[in-house]
């Protein structure tokens, strides 16, 4: 649900997926025919961080009411950065507000992050300049309903998290004193609020270990007694807290090697210290579970498995445990990396990098179905990264 209200030696795997798969596009993706999205009518939009080297670009697609995805006359749309043009191994690189208003994106060539607004038809169009990130490579980003907004830096010499207010005309202004600093062996791999805004959680993919901290009056951050906690296995990558329970938290273990992915589940206490739920971690059986998505409802939880090409569905009991439903390949699949919910959760979509596709799954509970239309081309050139649906 990322509208966020509001490796170790598995690593390689992700690393060697992305970098041999990074420049193709598939034959399949690039036949697929778009007249049945035509005639569909348009429910909403996606977008996703092209990760542009040189000058950042925002990839934008009209969503029609059958699952198809077209894409935005003027696609890609100039976010006003730099990107890095390769992979940036972390989930939420591009976020949008509460209200759909604006766009938040990660330029890690250039340590800045771009805010656009959403024009009359879908159409991103930058807001002033770039903004310093607060440190080196940034790749993931996170607002709060209340506009407060926080940055995993992931480059040598300037990693860590850095706070920004984002002001009702879009303006992304410092927070003095809010940058907490990480060792640059982390390799912070994502940042992110519980649904209430008063909590946040960085993975560091690196290192195997989670940050938790607990905000603060004036935008700052608290670190929990015992933060960062160790992971339950190695290369703790994409990670959400449960829309409809804000203490449950869940982590993906994304290097623990071919077929040994694993997902945690947490709860979260008052103060932000973090304990294992029954059984975690619960095996996924595939390679790479890097990112990960929660319906709605919180009943379903959907893992992204880079290694494997395919998406692995869970059921979230009543006492927060995981069920494995199965495993759903992806068309042309390969390096695929961010995954979101539309905001109905009717779809889910997929940004599959590697390939430079763009898949759309129905959802039915915990079942995944991928549409006739899928894939979709991405535009050519970059390494794209994130996605995210208003």
């Amino acid at each position: 649900m990322r509208n966020r209200i509001w490796l170790a030696a598995g690593g390689s795997v992700l690393a060697a997926s992305i970098g041999l798969l990074g420049a193709a596009t598939t034959a399949s993706a690039s036949t697929v025919s778009t007249s049945t999205a035509r005639t569909s009518a348009v429910v909403g939009y996606t977008y996703i961080d092209g990760n542009t080297a040189t000058s950042n670009t925002i990839d934008g697609f009209a969503r029609h009411a059958d699952g198809s995805v077209t894409p935005l006359a003027g696609s890609p749309f100039a976010a006003g950065g730099a990107g890095l043009g390769t992979g940036l191994a972390s989930q939420g690189a591009i976020q949008a507000t509460p209200n759909g208003r604006y766009l938040l994106a990660v330029d890690a060539g250039s340590n800045q992050i771009s805010v656009l607004r959403i024009t009359a038809g879908g159409v991103p169009v930058p807001v002033g300049q770039p903004v310093s990130s607060g440190g080196i490579k940034p790749v993931s980003v996170a607002v709060s309903p209340a506009g407060l907004v926080y940055v995993a830096n992931s480059g040598a010499g300037g990693s860590g998290y850095s706070g920004f207010r984002l002001g009702s005309d879009g303006s992304l202004t410092p927070i003095p004193g809010s940058t907490v600093t990480v060792p640059d062996s982390s390799g912070l791999g994502d940042v992110f609020f519980n649904a209430l805004g008063d909590h946040l959680i960085g993975t560091r993919t690196g290192t195997s270990e989670i940050d938790s901290f607990v905000g603060l009056p004036g935008g700052h951050l608290l670190a929990a007694k015992g933060s960062p906690f160790t992971g339950q296995g190695l290369g703790q990558l994409g990670a959400e807290f449960s829309p409809a329970r804000p203490a449950e938290l869940f982590v993906t273990n994304a290097h623990n090697g071919a077929g040994l992915g694993t997902v945690s589940a947490y709860r979260d206490s008052l103060f932000g210290q973090l304990t294992p739920i029954g059984a975690s971690p619960y095996a996924d059986g595939q390679t790479a579970p890097c990112w990960v998505e929660i319906s709605h409802d919180g009943r379903y939880l959907f893992a992204v498995n880079t290694g494997s090409g395919n998406v692995s569905s869970y059921a979230i009991n009543p006492d927060s445990s995981l069920t494995l439903i199965g495993s759903t390949p992806i068309s042309g699949g390969g390096a695929d990396i961010d995954a979101r919910l539309t905001p109905d959760g009717r779809y889910l979509l997929v940004d599959g990098s590697g390939n430079h596709i763009l898949s759309v799954f129905a959802v039915n509970g915990g079942t995944l179905t991928e549409v006739s239309s899928s894939p979709t081309p991405l535009p050519a050139g970059g390494a794209p990264a994130g996605i995210v649906n208003i």
